[in-house]
């Protein structure tokens, strides 16, 4: 069994007295606090709980016909779909205004899993996209949207409280005697996959998940959910080495979905919590670890150089190792053991910088990596002697794989893996990025502002890109005329200043400074906006910054919280805001 030192156990304790408190607050904290010390139960390792009970999952509801009037046209004549056809039509019908459905290898796709759905009359008929029109159907959509809008406040309140019955029936467990909040409970309802970057499944049918699909998790001694009438669950487990509690195998890619906690649960907390410890550690030794691989630069083993200048790649651009891949995924996805020659282009010189290597792929979730960066000399000449004698199609790192990478990193530190890198130069470059853009003596839109472009220095090292929204142009258009309002009416106040009397300058003195303040607020969101265009800041925030980093600055700087984590995000990480004082390092 592996021991946890004694501060990480004290820290968990910790947290599940913060955790139990909040549950069941008393009078006596310090004697709950004691009881807890004494009665937290340890697990040996590997069991994650000794008794789970909940009320498994919420099924996406049935599908529902369209009314008569709404037509589908081929061919400019109208024609009646089967209902399953049909239901597959809405999906499309549904993204009718969406890039996707332009998109040649999304509409292939559509088509083909739609053709398997429909009958052998509509297959003879149907037999070219391009003469479909499903203009009405999403005009029917359209309305639809418009009238859950429009909808009464009666009618919302209806919906809330349906809403809430569920939540309150299926969202939350029983998990050794803590009642804790279930993170999806409902699942989702069939479509089409969309994918991230050019992958090449989009437009695909996502499948309706069945009861018969479903795996339940749960103790043996507990009070086991019921399928819905009629129905069978695919399999029941008591399996407590893991903590979903619902799982099931998508068709796309095959991959395996889960219901979990919530990132608020005591389990998930405790597990955030020992990664950013991991990280740490990291700090710890990373110097020894950076001289390490550069003394290996120069082995006299081709696969120590190899695993040396991919674990520097991994360091210094926190590329993936290139094990993400899902399984059955088609895509030409790569990480940084998997590169291959065409993957790179060697410059001696670009730009006036010294031995750039410019990289060209597709990495996770098909979003294209391209990055000129300039590396050191003896990275660059061990490149060119990787890449001897070597096809455009042959792998960069052909003695390296991640396996073997794997073994020495956890050789290196126990726990050590590419997403530890990933997770220490995330933070790490959070908190220096945070210490160089901060100023004191700004307001706290402008800090807010310096706390984004830190965090995008972190995206744009991870690589978290998106494309820009759809509304993006408008909604900056709007905040374009309120700048150009506010600085109508700032204009005006400054006019009125220069002409009022003695006794009203003061007056009209405060009222002018509060316009200007405003101005500024506005001009620091658009600014902010337009920064954040083509970067997606929420994947690092949630996932590789230590969030005592931002949670230290916020106290630092006296910024509510809330203006840095949304809701969710304070759910989630509510043990860093109990711990980090604002003097935290990570």
């Amino acid at each position: 069994m592996a021991y946890l030192s004694t501060s990480e156990s004290s820290c968990i304790i910790y947290y599940n007295c913060l955790a139990l408190l909040s549950r069941h607050p008393g009078p006596d904290v310090r004697s709950q606090l004691t009881l807890i010390w004494w009665e937290e139960e340890r697990y040996p390792e590997g069991i994650k709980w000794k008794f789970l009970e909940h009320k498994g999952p919420v099924f996406a509801p049935p599908y529902e016909p369209l009314p008569e009037n709404v037509k589908f046209y081929y061919d400019g004549k109208v024609m009646k779909l089967s209902t399953k056809a049909e239901e597959v039509a809405t999906f499309f019908a549904k993204m009718l205004d969406h890039e996707y459905t332009t998109k040649e290898i999304f509409r292939k796709n559509f088509f083909k899993d739609w053709r398997k759905e429909m009958t052998s009359e509509e297959k003879s008929t149907i037999t070219n996209l391009s003469k479909c029109d499903f203009t009405h159907m999403s005009q029917y959509f359209k309305a639809q949207t418009e009238a859950r809008k429009q909808m009464s406040k009666e009618e919302k309140q209806k919906i809330k409280e349906e809403n809430e019955r569920l939540l309150k029936e299926y969202g939350y467990c029983v998990m050794d005697n803590h009642k804790e909040r279930i993170a999806n409970f409902k699942i989702e309802p069939p479509g089409l996959f969309r994918g991230r970057g050019n992958h090449p499944k989009m437009g695909m049918l996502k499948r309706r998940i069945m009861p018969e699909d479903i795996i339940i998790n749960c103790s043996k001694d507990s009070k086991i959910p019921p399928p819905p009438p009629g129905h069978k669950w695919k399999e029941v487990r008591h399996d407590n080495k893991v903590t979903w509690l619902v799982s099931w195998t998508e068709n796309i890619q095959g991959s395996i979905k889960y219901i979990m906690l919530n990132p608020s649960s005591r389990i998930k907390g405790e597990k955030d919590w020992q990664k950013y410890e991991t990280a740490r550690r990291l700090k710890k030794c990373v110097d020894k670890i950076r001289n390490q691989y550069r003394e290996d630069w120069k082995s006299k083993e081709m696969k120590v150089r190899q695993r040396a200048v991919a674990l520097y790649f991994i360091d210094k651009l926190a590329l993936r190792a290139g094990n993400e891949k899902e399984e059955g995924e088609t895509a030409d996805t790569v990480g940084c053991c998997s590169l291959r020659v065409e993957h790179i282009k060697l410059h001696p010189e670009l730009d006036g910088q010294e031995y750039v290597v410019e990289f060209d792929f597709l990495g996770k979730d098909s979003i294209r990596y391209y990055n000129k960066v300039p590396v050191e000399k003896r990275v660059f000449k061990n490149l060119q002697l990787f890449m001897e004698n070597k096809q455009p199609e042959d792998d960069l790192f052909d003695r390296l794989n991640t396996s073997i990478l794997n073994k020495h990193l956890q050789d290196l530190m126990e726990g050590l893996t590419a997403k530890v890198f990933r997770t220490y130069n995330a933070s790490i470059t959070l908190q220096q990025q945070l210490k160089e853009l901060t100023n004191p003596d700004d307001n706290i839109p402008a800090k807010i502002l310096s706390y984004n472009r830190a965090n995008r220095a972190v995206a744009i090292l991870c690589n978290h890109q998106r494309a820009p929204p759809k509304t993006f142009e408008k909604s900056m258009m709007n905040l374009q005329s309120k700048i150009d309002a506010k600085k109508e009416q700032l204009a005006d106040a400054r006019r009125e200043l220069k002409s009022a009397k003695a006794d009203a300058k003061v007056r009209r003195d405060e009222k002018s400074k509060k316009i200007e303040e405003q101005l500024m607020k506005l001009e620091v969101q658009a600014t902010d906006r337009e920064e954040n265009k083509q970067i997606a800041l929420g994947t690092s925030k949630l996932n590789y910054l230590d969030p005592r980093i931002s949670v230290a600055w916020c106290k630092k700087w006296g910024i509510p919280i809330e203006k840095i984590y949304n809701k969710t995000q304070r759910e989630k990480f509510a043990w860093a805001i109990d711990m980090a004082e604002e003097d935290y390092e990570f």
